[in-house]
């Protein structure tokens, strides 16, 4: 056969074994997370783009969903025909069948931007942008609320009142909310440890760790390599592991005795960390509540004032 004989690649050939496409939003986003290792490097971004935003593919456009991806739009017409879809429409179908009753934070705060970036008639006021950076923030709190898994953060509050030692790790953006959640552990009396790879000492800081111990390791997309390789030392020596981080197809759950999902609000590529803050701040308030019914209660910090 010569090569103008050759039958062409288009964007519309399909990839994958799956013949018909899911019945429901809900069995695509587990298939996904299925499919997920055995996807090609772009395809993965999607994936873990629709396991993150699945309450806002139905408002997306598809140039949006390749923006922040970063990838061209003919890969998420690939992804759409991966998983038995025609295209990107009859996917994005299966989300607005599912969110039809319901409007979401995320969905509302997508619009908002979206109308702010799209009039470029009106200039937008230095306290426009201080209201959509505080919307955004408000939609991550409040996406919080409707999709907290009550299951998980029990398991979650168990790990921490069971737990000799407390490790925590959060390296850059994440850092910020590590060393939070060990200021308010500090209140207890258990040992905790904020693992802050000072001089890139991560494997020093790590080495004590024991099987009666917790690793609770933060990390986001793109999930920082220091804090996987925390969480392989902790699994190395036995310990038990809890993971905060915004999706299950992040590499910190595989390796997780538990995981908290939370998806931030972001505002012009600024992701908040007010939702991941008030997590950590739940989490803390409800292991508070457990010791006091289990000890004499929680003493406050010897006061350095005479």
């Amino acid at each position: 056969m010569s090569r103008t004989d050759q039958p062409a690649m288009t964007d519309s050939a399909p990839e994958g074994d799956i013949a018909s496409p899911p019945i429901n939003a809900e069995r695509l986003l587990q298939l996904i997370t299925e499919e997920y290792e055995s996807l090609p490097r772009q395809l993965k971004r999607i994936a873990t783009y629709m396991s993150q935003q699945s309450d806002r593919i139905m408002v997306d456009r598809i140039s949006d969903i390749a923006q922040e991806c970063e990838v061209h739009p003919s890969a998420i017409v690939r992804f759409s025909q991966r998983f038995g879809f025609s295209g990107f429409s009859e996917m994005q179908a299966l989300f607005r069948q599912a969110y039809t009753h319901k409007t979401t934070p995320a969905q509302n705060y997508q619009q908002r931007i979206r109308s702010l970036i799209d009039n470029k008639s009106q200039k937008a006021s230095a306290a426009d942008l201080a209201r959509e950076c505080i919307n955004a923030t408000l939609s991550g709190i409040e996406r919080l609320g409707l999709e907290l898994d009550d299951q998980a953060f029990d398991a979650a509050v168990d790990l921490v009142v069971n737990a000799d030692n407390i490790y925590v790790v959060g390296v850059r953006r994440s850092f910020a909310v590590a060393d939070y959640l060990v200021y308010n552990l500090q209140h207890t009396h258990k040992r905790i440890h904020l693992v802050s790879g000072l001089g890139g000492s991560y494997r020093e800081q790590m080495r004590s760790v024991r099987a009666n111990d917790l690793v609770i390791a933060i990390s986001f997309s793109p999930y920082a390599k220091e804090t996987q390789q925390c969480l392989r030392i902790a699994q190395l020596h036995q310990a038990k592991t809890l993971t905060i981080t915004d999706s299950n197809l992040s590499p910190l759950v595989k390796r997780a005795s538990t995981a908290l999902l939370v998806n931030e609000g972001s505002s012009f590529a600024f992701r908040s960390l007010s939702a991941s803050l008030c997590l950590c701040q739940a989490l803390f308030i409800a292991v508070a509540y457990r010791l006091e019914l289990k000890v004499d209660g929680i003493h406050e910090q010897v006061s350095f004032e005479d």
